[in-house]
Parts: structure tokens; sequence; C-alpha cells
């Protein structure tokens, strides 16, 4: 069997139980809305799975955002332990604080990127919280300009609450491109990565990563042949360079997606710097 290409996937979630509870209701709408099952593994599964598939993970640390911080810590923890022990595939964490916490958020961030042995950054999601232009984020962000920890600003319909009523009260316009183009504008030494395709508005997203050539993009969450032409036309044109590869593991899996990313005729060299070689040239801008 031919061993996987080597991938660095710069966006992922928790195959385990504790890094990613599902709930019965959580498991229904998964299943109703994208005819997929949650599958939970242990935690040196999830690694050996990551060995076999040759890939270096940042895994996205979400939920917690939603507990108030004395239950919030105990998790980064397991996180940060569980990246101690696999180091050689567990890359580093996204790490997501309501922005409304404050001082005390802001320690918490800081507590991780110290006690973290690899890469901590911060996950600007805005489903269910406030878009990443909002003021309550200017601290977290001076912090992580200053201290060269990325950022991850997320785009486009979110899976956060799709399904219940009312959408559960999140509004996807938090994730508008017009947040990105705020926080890329203001911040010009932060280290930004846009987070999954844009729909509905895949546009103006395309425009904001050509007018702010310092951000970077990965595409978790959707299977390549159901990209917008207009990123696929980008893809192996003018953000060739910027584009990363993102899988949303454990709901997408390697297998599917290398074979996917191939199908739609990319060249060798635009996938390679998909899938590995552009995560390497922004990691090595954080002396990674």
């Amino acid at each position: 069997m031919a061993t996987p290409i080597r991938k660095i996937d710069m966006h992922s979630h928790w195959g385990t139980e504790r890094g990613h509870p599902a709930d019965a209701e959580q498991r229904r709408l998964r299943k109703a809305n994208w005819n997929s099952e949650v599958r939970q593994v242990s935690e040196d599964e999830m690694c050996e799975h990551f060995r076999e598939q040759n890939v270096r993970v940042m895994l996205d640390l979400h939920y917690p955002k939603f507990l108030p911080l004395e239950q919030m810590r105990p998790i980064h923890d397991y996180a940060l332990d569980v990246q101690k022990a696999n180091q050689d595939v567990v890359l580093g964490h996204w790490i997501h604080i309501d922005p409304r916490t404050g001082e005390a958020g802001l320690d918490e961030l800081r507590r991780c990127v110290g006690e973290s042995p690899g890469l901590i950054g911060f996950g600007v999601s805005g489903s269910g919280t406030v878009p990443a232009s909002d003021p309550a984020y200017e601290p977290f962000l001076r912090y992580c300009s200053r201290e060269r920890v990325p950022v991850l600003v997320f785009l486009g319909t979110t899976a956060y609450g799709a399904g219940k009523p009312a959408g559960g009260g999140v509004l996807i316009d938090h994730c508008h491109p017009r947040h990105l183009d705020f926080v890329a504008a203001s911040y010009p030494d932060l280290k930004i990565v846009a987070g999954r395709p844009a729909w509905p508005w895949q546009a103006e997203a395309n425009a904001v990563l050509l007018h702010k050539r310092s951000v970077w993009y990965e595409l978790h969450g959707w299977s390549p042949k159901y990209h917008d032409p207009e990123l696929k036309r980008e893809i192996s044109r003018r953000l060739q360079d910027r584009i990363m590869f993102g899988a949303d593991y454990p709901m997408l899996s390697y297998e599917r997606l290398e074979r996917e990313w191939r199908a739609e005729g990319y060249s060798e060299e635009v996938l390679e710097k998909v899938f590995w070689r552009n995560a390497e040239r922004f990691l090595a801008q954080l002396g990674r």
C-alpha cells in the first residue's frame, strides 16, 4: 500500500469524547444535516491514525469557549497533555476564548501559549459570540500580534446551530469576510489564517485575500469538488502560494480528501503547495 502524501492539516477536530463531546441532539443534527455519524476513538487511536495518514494536525478546541473559565482550564490542560505525548503528529491547537471574558480570558490564552510544547493559535469563529471586528477582541489581537500567536478567523456559513430553531440564535453574518478585512487592516503584523470556504460570500473573501496579501487561507470542512468556481480558479492561480489544507477530521477522511483534491485536476506542484509546502512556509514565519 502506497504511503499517503505528506500533509499538514491546519484545521481538524478531536476524534475523542473529551476533545469533542457529542450528545444525542448533536448526533441527530449531524446525521440530519450532513449524513455523517459521530465516531469517537481513544487519544492513542486518534494519534496513531494521524501517523498512518502521514499528517501533522492543528486541532480545533472550540466548545470550551462556552464554559466558565474554571471549567475551560482542565480541558485545555487535557489538550496540552495529548500534544506533549504526541508531538510528532499534534502540531498544536486553535484555542477559542470568548473575548467578553476580558483580562481573565486573555490570561488563560497566555497560559496555554506558555505551557504548550508546540503551537497555540487563537480561534476567532464569531459563531455564538461576537464577530472578529468587535472591539472586545482588541486586547487578544494586540497580544497575538506582539507575541506572534497566529489567529484563525472563520469565514462563511457555520455548522454551529444548524438545524436548531432559529439556528440556535447564531448569526452567520458574524463570519462575513468584512470582519476578516477589518482585522487584517487594523493589525498589520498579525499572523492571520482565514478559515474554511466562505460560501455564500466567496467572491468577497477572494477580494479580501487578494487585497490583504499577508492573510493565509485554509479550506477545512468542504470536499474540494464543492468549492465555488471562483475559488477553484484562484487555488491554481493568484492564491496558490497561500492556500493550506484543512481536513475537518473526523467528519471528512484524509483518504477521501486526498482522492478528491486530485480529481480536481490541479498540478502536482499546486497539490504539494496545498497539502504541505504552504503550511511549512507559514509555520517558518512563526519560527516553527
